[in-house]
């Protein structure tokens, strides 16, 4: 870890929660005047506080002199898997983030020792499931008694011998808990990591354009100033540097996999600029219950989530429709009547060729469909229906992720026959894609699909390609 990235409740991003979930940097302490504020405010309160001098849930009635470390004990369950480090250490920092914010009336002192956790590549043992977008209630109940000292620590193989603890009290339980940090912090990677997939997507579809001589006339700006959107003209724009000199096409109209690549794709950029837009808010916010402001407590719901479930439901719909168009410039590589050359790309007629890229393809486009159904339309009535609805933000997040990997395979797929198209049709391959193998014999092209997946990256980069 060589910087540091300062937290002060107000500016943290998705991407600082990536390169720190992923040790690539440590986290600093900002002013911890307002958590400090709150913590003396709550101190201070009288009559009865949510969570500190009742029960929680169906017994938000019920009178208790303090909560007592119960409430962390049995909040603590969750079921299956583990969560890996990276995910865990994002739930903390977004955590601290939000408790630097204000508004908790949690011992200041947790501050410096969630930090000292981060930085020493300390993680809880957090299981998958466990809530549904109104409070991530056992992951971070989970955390707190790792502070605590009475569940050990998941640590790194660089982690110092000394495990990170603080002595949480009863006051604390609630005030800890009482947040979406792993639905944020998943979010977050999310946004983090499919931001460069939705670049590389324009790079890859600029190889496709070139291996068909797709016409560039629907990214001209007068079409462009028809119809202002700001992730269509973005789309248009990038793609036109993209391929200078401009592509002149023999034929009147392309497919949709072409002409509509910016409507398509554009709105795919505004979806996750949304997104991102209500998860940094969310992670810059107090959003606790109760509130400690003004030298009172305010009772709210401030921890529904669902501004983010909402948007994380519109990304992954809008991630499908870049994908299906993706396959479907892919269909046009098999197709002589588009390339010119033998069906499938392949070395002779009869051979299969590329054929089999259609198929892994759909495959992962089979399962995006899959995770982008939408989560907001379910609901839950807990705790005796005192606690009757619920974001489901976290499963959109968790969603998210998992979309990662079948979107890259879609890209990978297209990508692989746009090159050999490319080859084939003797125009230059630039570095790094023409590390991709350019044997054309029937083979599996399974190493194919994971160079072009390594290769992606690269691809995000806005440089204007050669044509020839």
């Amino acid at each position: 870890m060589t910087t540091d990235i300062t937290l002060d409740g107000t500016t943290l991003t998705c991407e600082q929660v990536r390169v720190v979930a992923r040790g690539r940097a440590r986290v600093a302490l900002g002013s911890t005047a307002a958590a400090q504020a709150a913590w003396e405010a709550a101190s201070r309160l009288q009559g009865p506080v949510y969570g500190r001098t009742t029960g929680v849930g169906a017994n938000k009635d019920v009178a208790l002199p303090e909560q007592g470390l119960g409430l962390l004990r049995s909040h603590a369950g969750g079921a299956g898997p583990l969560v890996d480090d990276e995910r865990a250490r994002a739930m903390l920092v977004v955590r601290l983030n939000q408790l630097l914010r204000g508004g908790s009336g949690a011992d200041p002192g947790l501050l410096p020792a969630l930090a000292d956790t981060i930085n020493g590549g300390f993680t809880p043992p957090v299981r998958l499931y466990g809530a549904i977008g109104t409070g991530d209630l056992t992951a971070l109940a989970t955390a707190a008694l790792c502070l605590a000292g009475e569940i050990p620590w998941r640590r790194a193989p660089w982690s110092p011998p000394e495990e990170p603890s603080f002595p949480v009290s009863g006051s604390d339980a609630l005030p800890f808990i009482s947040a979406n940090a792993m639905t944020l912090g998943d979010a977050a990677l999310a946004c983090a990591q499919l931001r460069p997939l939705l670049d590389a997507s324009i790079g890859v579809a600029a190889q496709s354009w070139r291996a068909v001589d797709a016409s560039g006339e629907p990214l001209e700006q007068p079409v462009q100033d028809a119809r202002r959107h700001p992730g269509q003209a973005r789309v248009a724009t990038r793609l036109r540097r993209l391929l200078v000199p401009g592509p002149s096409s023999p034929r009147l109209q392309d497919p949709y996999g072409y002409r509509a690549l910016p409507q398509v794709h554009g709105a795919a950029f505004d979806a996750l600029d949304t997104a991102e837009h209500a998860v940094t808010t969310d992670m810059n916010s107090a959003a606790e219950n109760p509130l400690i402001a003004g030298g009172r407590a305010w009772h709210n719901g401030n921890f529904h989530t669902a501004p983010v479930a909402l948007a994380l439901d519109g990304l992954r719909a809008a991630l499908v429709q870049t994908a299906s168009l993706s396959t479907a410039r892919l269909a046009t590589l098999m197709e002589p009547a588009y390339t010119g050359l033998v069906p499938f790309l392949a070395e002779r007629p009869g051979a299969s060729g590329a054929l089999i890229l259609e198929y892994v393809a759909y495959d992962a486009l089979a399962t995006l469909r899959h995770l982008a159904a939408p989560v907001t339309l379910g609901g839950a009535v807990l705790s005796r229906s005192v606690e009757d609805h619920a974001g489901f933000g976290t499963q959109a997040a968790r969603a998210c992720l998992a979309a990662r990997e079948p979107y890259e395979i879609v890209l990978a797929c297209e990508l692989v026959a746009a090159v050999r198209a490319r080859r084939q049709r003797g125009i230059a391959i630039e570095p790094p894609l023409d590390v991709l193998d350019g044997r054309l014999e029937d083979r599996s092209l399974e190493a194919d699909i994971e160079a072009a997946r390594a290769a992606l990256p690269s691809l995000a980069a806005d440089q204007p390609k050669p044509s020839r």
